[in-house]
């Protein structure tokens, strides 16, 4: 039992770690409102990078206890990811929805030195490897496999049932905004397609980089920062 109670605690902690801080960053900024300080009112330059270190930190320790088996499927893991980023901004591109100008801007400390490329680079890291790891982990690794049987551990990665995955799905959706909500639904039901039709959570991790690194990429070029 204490195994199967440490494989749950590898493949969910990160992720409720992730979120622990979200909700953080919340509270701070609500009670930061009206002070002038950054460090209050705009919690989330420095609650974010904090995350970040510490999910990564979380993440290397755990590494011996999460299976992410052999990178398999490298040509439909990109597919998927490119067509995910397609279903993410086709709103603003091809609806002609309102930009997403409202979030974490890079330029907050400027646009030179340290201070802006530190911020750069922590704000990368995290969408492109410390966010595909820590949510396919738990979404793909153990959520799905969960709901099939509670002893996850013994599912063998990649296994079909309707009920984990209509939930999994669900509750991708339900960690995201509820303008985002359509979006989230395709998308949790492609990062599934790419658990099934591959049986590797490496190939999941890396569809979920794919789309958030070229998703960056297009923030970067529109200013978008509401798609961080």
């Amino acid at each position: 039992m204490n195994g199967v109670r440490s494989e749950r605690v590898a493949y969910a902690a990160p992720f409720l770690v992730f979120f622990a801080f979200l909700f953080l960053e919340t509270v701070v900024r609500k009670i930061g409102e009206g002070y002038a300080h950054w460090a209050l009112s705009q919690p989330r330059y420095w609650i974010f990078p904090v995350q970040t270190a510490v999910c990564a930190a979380l993440l290397w320790r755990l590494r011996s206890r999460i299976t992410l088996r052999p990178l398999a499927g490298f040509g439909f893991a990109a597919i998927i990811g490119l067509l995910t980023l397609a279903v993410w901004i086709s709103p603003q591109v091809i609806f002609k929805a309102a930009p997403r100008y409202d979030g974490f801007d890079p330029y907050f400390f400027g646009s030179t030195g340290w201070p802006f490329w530190g911020t750069l680079a922590a704000r990368l890291f995290r969408m492109v490897v410390v966010v595909p790891l820590v949510e396919e982990i738990f979404w793909r690794g153990f959520l799905l496999r969960f709901l099939v049987r509670e002893d996850f551990a013994t599912v063998p990665f990649g296994t079909f049932a309707w009920r984990s995955f209509l939930i999994s799905i669900a509750g991708f959706c339900a960690v995201h905004s509820m303008a985002d909500w359509p979006a989230a639904i395709i998308t949790g039901a492609l990062f599934n397609l790419v658990a099934y039709r591959t049986r590797s959570l490496a190939a999941c991790v890396l569809t979920h980089a794919i789309t958030n690194l070229v998703l960056a990429i297009y923030i970067l070029r529109t200013g978008q920062w509401g798609f961080w």
